[in-house]
């Protein structure tokens, strides 16, 4: 798609045009195919008011979405079994889709069977290591066990019946009322259970059997694999006596709500070495077994995993295809389709071409019609951009998309956006770290493209070419302000100045006289003010805001100009452009002006004074804030256009609008302007009404509210620029504590330990607060700055984007 596209023009969208095709049935799908190769034509829904089951080919995308969901499972064991796909080149192989579904079928059957077989198995395996456990640890209680169980017995037939009482247990009542001389029947069970569960399980047997059970444990060192939930549990051995019928459904119960495993187990000493050698062979057998199921299934999933890409992508293209066939319309002969669709005028060429080579592979008879159509339709915007154009006009689509061939902000905000972080973030040490990070990114570019990261990991390599930019335009914003980590070095020679005496030692600003050549670059290190007073550095700071806010307001109204001029809407270059430029610089510019002749002069004017008696005291004189010759007329002057302007944006275009629309009902020879805002608003209200009544005072209120908007825009949108100046005074003070009171206080200490803390505290508070809130607050703010200072002066931004059918898009479009 970038090889036969013409060089980029980011200042204007593409030229497009919709475009007809009729496609012959029997060419339909490889015509779509083919075109979706070509990736330029946005198509049109034909078929909107039908719904997905009632559309031609819904039975095919089914289709698809059935063997998709056959692919999900393939991927999913896959990455269970850790297995990667292969990311070999994808080859055009003829693959037959039927054939294709046929296989996916036939794989998915004989894994499911795999795993169903391997789970069986594993089950299995897992019972009989519970078995051989529960044999192992039970026998070594069950002599025990058995022989206090025998004593106890013994000791109770000896004594003598004691008087009966409602605590006394129920088994010894049976036990006295039998003849001793005949021996008393234990039963047993053996088990194991969830060693957290076990405290509860003891407490529940005791309660439920009233004391008459005998309960030995045994801890089992390692976890044990459950084999029902097929997780590792950390278990007890149980061997549990009773005596009754009664009392062993009881248990059994428990057992059960407890989830203790059950298993079998003989008394006899010979039969439990016998069983123990029995499962131990079964367990080996069945270890035999499982390994060979699991290289079965490693080799089959191998064999899927080198043809997968291959096949989600089959199965994603097909999908698309018959989806895009959807939306187009079946002629009433029912031998072609009819499409309709949006693409670049540059793309015709390409386009015909994939027509003409799909009607010639499909053996087709009928070739394919392609032809423009006129209407007056919005078409859809569409920048052709590049990895590194991208990011950046991103950030304008996120404002809003730009209307079809209105200008875009995205080729300024190239420059203007990385500048005005860096004037807020200004530091070239802190802008190297950040080159150093983004540098990493770029390297490892390819590798890092084809993996799958983190959201916020994502997001961040998206933008990389963006801190890029910022990265180097914060290098050369810290030189200018001659700060690496807030301390000033002579990198360019030294300081032009030097103290009178002794007693200016300590002073940055006071006492200083110059004694060599002006520092050649940026700031000289002695400018760096003390903190007891405005330093010169931060007034510089704080006037350079007003003038990039000054400067970037008037390139939003200059657009504006260059957007009417573009749309042929003579009334907003009058009654729009021309009175916004006066009203801005004859205040603001104006302020910018002065600003740079008191630069220039030396001068110490105060022009807060200056801007403030303006509209106060117009006729005062100036008197030692006086910078030029002819200032207080020009002041005078100024406040008058400044005045005049507000009307005359106000006033004239309603009443324009109101004769534009009388003379095209009276059928006068004056043509008025189909192209203005106002016009297209007025027709898209009343094209239905071709001699309704003009709204005159719904024009009004809106001309006024776009007055009262840009009025009081002008000053807080100049105000908002300070932010430049807060941050970049917020990023230096905070520089300044971190290097000030933990490193050069660690130094202080001349104590090894102390040092290496201090150097960590600081590496993690600049990285931490400096290189990642800062950063993300500067961006932030640039963001703003762009949005409603900027973009607000003449972006509309009320378009839709191009989303054309491209087979390059798929994973996106998933």
């Amino acid at each position: 798609m970038g090889g036969c596209c013409p060089p980029m023009d980011l200042m204007r969208s593409e030229p497009m045009q919709l475009i007809q095709l009729i496609i012959p049935i029997e060419s339909s799908n490889l015509t779509v195919s083919y075109l979706g190769d070509v990736g330029l034509i946005q198509f049109k829904d034909l078929n909107a008011e039908k719904s997905p089951f009632q559309r031609t080919y819904a039975a095919q995308i089914k289709k698809c979405g059935e063997m998709a969901r056959r692919l999900r499972f393939f991927q999913d064991q896959m990455l269970r079994a850790g297995l990667i796909p292969s990311t070999k080149p994808l080859t055009r192989a003829d693959i037959d889709l039927d054939d294709l579904e046929i296989k996916l079928g036939e794989l998915e059957a004989e894994l499911v069977e795999i795993n169903g077989n391997g789970e069986k198995l594993q089950r299995s395996y897992n019972e009989l290591v519970e078995y051989k456990l529960v044999l192992q640890k039970a026998g070594e209680l069950f002599s025990s066990a058995l022989s206090s169980a025998a004593a106890q017995q013994r000791d109770i037939a000896s004594r003598q019946m004691p008087e009966e009482s409602l605590d006394s247990p129920l088994l010894l009542d049976q036990e006295m009322s039998i003849d001793p001389s005949k021996p008393v029947n234990l039963g047993f069970i053996a088990g194991l259970v969830p060693r957290e569960k076990f405290m509860a399980f003891e407490r529940i047997l005791f309660r439920a059997t009233r004391g008459n059970v005998f309960l030995k444990q045994v801890v089992l060192e390692e976890p044990v694999i459950d084999p029902a939930s097929g997780e590792k549990v950390e278990k007890n051995a149980f061997l549990i006596f009773f005596s009754g019928e009664k009392s062993k459904s009881k248990i059994l119960k428990i057992c059960e709500a407890f989830g203790a495993n059950r298993y079998p187990f003989s008394e006899d000493l010979g039969k439990q070495v016998q069983m123990i050698t029995e499962v131990s062979e079964r367990l080996s057998e069945m270890k035999t077994t499982i390994d060979a199921g699991l290289a079965h299934r490693a080799n089959l999933l191998q064999s899927i995993g080198d043809q997968f890409e291959q096949w989600n992508f089959l199965v994603k293209k097909e999908k698309s295809i018959y989806h895009t066939l959807n939306m187009l319309s079946l002629d009433v002969t029912k031998k072609c389709l009819v499409a309709e669709g949006w693409s670049p005028v540059f793309a015709s060429k390409h386009i015909q071409e994939a027509l003409q080579r799909a009607s010639i592979d499909s053996n087709s008879q009928v070739g394919s019609i392609f032809q423009v159509l006129h209407t007056k339709e919005l078409p859809p915007t569409y920048f052709r951009t590049n990895k590194f154009t991208t990011a950046f006009q991103e950030i304008v689509d996120a404002y809003g998309v730009a209307k079809y061939q209105e200008a875009n902000p995205g080729v300024f905000t190239i420059v203007t956006f990385p500048f005005l972080f860096a004037v807020m973030f200004g530091d070239w040490g802190h802008g190297i770290c950040l080159l150093l990070g983004t540098l990493f990114l770029l390297f490892r570019e390819k590798k890092l493209s084809s993996q799958k990261l983190g959201d916020i990991m994502e997001m961040t390599f998206g933008g990389r070419y963006t801190i890029f930019m910022m990265s180097i335009f914060s290098i050369y914003t810290g030189l200018i302000y001659n700060e690496f980590f807030s301390v000033p070095f002579e990198l360019f020679g030294p300081s032009a100045y030097a103290c009178r005496d002794l007693s200016c030692r300590d002073a940055t600003t006071v006492g200083l006289i110059k004694v060599r050549d002006t520092y050649p670059f940026g700031l000289d290190p002695a400018w760096h003010g003390s903190r007891s007073e405005l330093p010169f550095l931060n007034s510089l700071k704080m006037k350079m805001s007003i003038l990039l806010g000054v400067a970037q307001m008037n390139l939003g109204i200059i657009l504006s100009f260059f957007n009417a001029i573009f749309f042929r809407n003579s009334l907003n270059v009058w009654f729009q452009f021309i009175p916004q430029m006066i009203f801005l610089n004859s205040l603001f510019g104006y302020l910018s002006l002065l600003i740079i002749v008191k630069w220039i002069t030396g001068s110490q004017a105060d022009l807060y004074h200056v801007m403030i008696y303006m509209f106060l005291s117009p006729t005062d004189d100036l008197g030692e804030n006086q910078l030029f010759p002819g200032q207080k007329m020009a002041q005078l002057v100024l406040l008058l256009l400044a005045f005049v302007s507000v009307p005359w944006m106000l006033l004239p275009k309603p009443f324009l609008l109101k004769r534009q629309h009388q003379n095209r009902h009276q059928g006068q020879t004056y043509t008025p302007l189909q192209s203005t805002e106002e016009s297209l608003q007025v027709e898209a209200n009343h094209g239905s009404h071709d001699h309704e009544e003009f709204e005159f005072g719904e024009v009004f209120v809106h001309q006024l509210i776009h007055t009262i908007e840009f009025v009081l825009g002008a000053i807080s949108n100049t105000a908002s620029y300070l932010r430049l100046w807060a941050l970049s005074l917020a990023h230096s003070e905070l520089s300044t504590v971190f290097y000030e009171k933990v490193l050069l206080l660690a130094w202080g200490y001349n104590n090894v330990i102390i040092l290496i803390v201090g150097i960590i505290v600081f590496i993690f508070a600049t990285v931490g607060v400096l290189l990642v809130m800062e950063t993300l607050s500067a961006f932030l703010h640039a963001l703003r700055l762009h949005w409603v200072e900027f973009m607000n002066k003449f972006y509309e931004g009320d378009g839709y984007k191009f989303h054309p059918f491209s087979f390059s898009l798929l994973d996106e479009d998933e």
